[in-house]
């Protein structure tokens, strides 16, 4: 072996040690102890678009169902109830009613907040105001949003920042955070979402990282592992996507022990989201199966 092949060899274990003498650390068992569970309403689609579930009934289903206490909801099982004061509040009710806590609101189809067009991409910041104003009256900390956009990677950048900007300067007067997911396009690539942070520079403009969410186009992914890496230090929520588990319960895409040691190595203490996505399983079983890998992987890294 040559000297530098050796040096390599060496600089390698030395990291790999590193690494392992921070996951055996008492701090970071203890915040691998108390990380706690949500459920992304995602999770139970499927049901809901087929009326077998109505909205109003999300919170007491996570309790009572499933043992979990804190949810995410999703803005297309209530898209016209924005500004519904009513309705927001029997939703806040119930949520209180059986103990739930109501995390954040994921927002999809109001425009493209990095849009090509400054009129498009303005009118894309006006649709998400009222979401803003639901979450404030439903107690959340975020609203979960897509930093779509169209041009160059450069443009890109540009633009998505340009319209968070804005939304998240709106959404600081509400103590809100705009937090956005890795959801397709350049927003996969981690290293730009993560450009996009640096460049809109506000506190409480974050990341959602997704656990599956890293196909950029057609057959084009990211490295999910790197991807989750580079956003956690701006996340101010995470997402345990899963689909399918194998005899011994584990993800077949997603090595959640790697991952999660991922996650808390950025000094994440928040909650991890459940988004069961998966097809063999029936929506129920399969956010049970991926509450049970969270539960065994919280007690190995603990």
């Amino acid at each position: 072996m040559n000297i530098q092949a050796s040096r390599r060899s060496f600089l390698a274990g030395t990291v790999a040690a590193a690494a392992a003498a921070l996951h055996a650390t008492p701090a970071f068992a203890a915040q691998a102890e108390k990380f706690q569970i949500s459920l992304a309403e995602w999770s139970l689609h499927k049901t809901l678009f087929a009326g077998k579930l109505n909205n109003l009934d999300f919170a007491a289903t996570a309790k009572q169902e499933f043992g979990i206490e804190a949810i995410e909801y999703v803005n297309q099982f209530f898209k016209d109830k924005a500004q519904d004061a009513a309705y927001l509040a029997e939703l806040k009710k119930r949520a209180g009613d059986v103990g739930v806590k109501i995390l954040l609101i994921m927002i999809d189809g109001e425009g493209n907040l990095g849009d090509p067009s400054l009129a498009k991409r303005t009118k894309a910041v006006e649709n998400h105001y009222r979401w803003v104003e639901a979450a404030k009256t439903l107690g959340c900390h975020s609203i979960r949003v897509n930093a779509g956009s169209g041009g160059t990677y450069e443009e890109q950048m540009f633009r998505a920042a340009d319209g968070l900007r804005a939304l998240s300067e709106f959404a600081a007067q509400h103590g809100l955070n705009v937090i956005v997911e890795n959801h397709g396009g350049l927003s996969s690539n981690g290293a730009w979402l993560a450009g996009v942070m640096k460049a809109v520079n506000l506190p409480n403009c974050g990341t959602l990282p997704d656990f599956g969410n890293f196909r950029i186009t057609g057959e084009e992914w990211y490295d999910r592992y790197r991807g989750v890496e580079e956003l956690m230090p701006f996340a101010k929520a995470v997402s345990a996507k899963s689909h399918d588990f194998d005899d011994a319960g584990n993800e077949t895409k997603t090595d959640y022990l790697k991952m999660m040691k991922i996650v808390l190595a950025a000094g994440y203490s928040g909650f991890v989201g459940i988004e069961y996505e998966g097809s063999k399983l029936d929506e129920y079983a399969g956010i049970r199966a991926t509450k049970k890998l969270l539960e065994k992987v919280r007690e190995q890294l603990g």
